[in-house]
């Protein structure tokens, strides 16, 4: 389909290499999955196998893979159990990332439910510090900016980077840009792309970004509205796409499409059309 790294969420109902065969049968240079139940925190044991014959797949046909973690992961979690489940968790991730050639595992930045925002700060510092203490393989924690639908935090690239850099290992640790979610908190309106694409240099923010997150918003900027929408169809419009995303920066990393579709020639679509915006 064309050499941008770009794809969808597939399933590994059928398996690892199973769903990578799906990518390239789709001519896909890209996909997301779950690493396993994305309702669960429960460890997952793995076929080594599958994971290396995938590994190797997706060497051979030029394929980014990104692994998502399941809804419950929560950085900012401070309930000890909730805590070692999350970490545990997350490892888990990482080490299925590293067996099946992903590149990183994402990450949503963390929601505290307490009344101080800066304790659910630290809280995500230190839970990270932890993972990362037992983590030593390749796979990067990649975080994910937030819509501000539930809690404001993490919806800004200030905290985004603030939190790595405050981290002990932020080498480890990468950014993945949701599109609907930073049109969703205000600090991206389709027409202050240069805005944010300067702050974002200054801040170091864009150099570490490794996969993003391709998605129209149903709801105008600022709403706080988490709804993703087709691309081109929603309130960001191919427009602001192409003020933003058309920078070369961005072609050599995963593009992956969380957009709402009644099959995979909708996404087809989508994709050509911002693969013919973008260039």
């Amino acid at each position: 389909m064309s050499a941008v790294y770009i794809g969808i969420h597939l399933s590994i109902r059928h398996g690892y290499l199973a769903a990578a065969k799906t990518a390239v049968r789709l001519g896909l240079k890209a996909y997301q999955f779950f690493a396993k139940n994305p309702r669960s925190l429960t460890v997952k044991a793995y076929s080594a196998k599958d994971a290396e014959a995938c590994r190797q797949f997706i060497r051979e046909y030029d394929i980014r893979s990104i692994i998502h973690s399941p809804y419950p992961t929560n950085l900012a979690a401070e309930d000890e159990e909730v805590r070692q489940l999350t970490i545990r968790s997350i490892l888990n991730d990482l080490e299925i990332c590293d067996a099946c050639g992903a590149y990183g595992l994402v990450v949503h930045f963390g929601k505290y439910k307490g009344v101080d925002p800066l304790r659910g700060y630290q809280l995500i510092i230190r839970n990270l510090n932890e993972v990362l203490a037992s983590w030593s393989g390749e796979a990067l924690i990649l975080l994910e900016n937030q819509a501000g639908d539930s809690r404001r935090m993490g919806t800004t690239l200030e905290e985004l980077t603030q939190i790595r850099k405050l981290c002990a290992a932020p080498e480890r640790i990468g950014f993945c840009f949701d599109t609907c979610h930073a049109f969703a908190s205000g600090i991206w309106n389709g027409a202050n792309s240069a805005e944010l694409l300067s702050r974002g240099e200054e801040l170091g923010y864009w150099e570490h970004v490794h996969a993003i997150h391709l998605n129209d918003s149903v709801y105008a900027s600022g709403m706080l509205k988490d709804r993703h929408a087709p691309l081109g169809k929603g309130r960001i419009g191919w427009e602001g796409f192409a003020s933003l995303l058309s920078d070369r920066k961005f072609q050599q990393i995963p593009h992956i499409l969380e957009t709402p579709a009644q099959n995979m020639d909708d996404h087809t679509k989508q994709i050509y059309q911002y693969l013919s915006m973008i260039r």
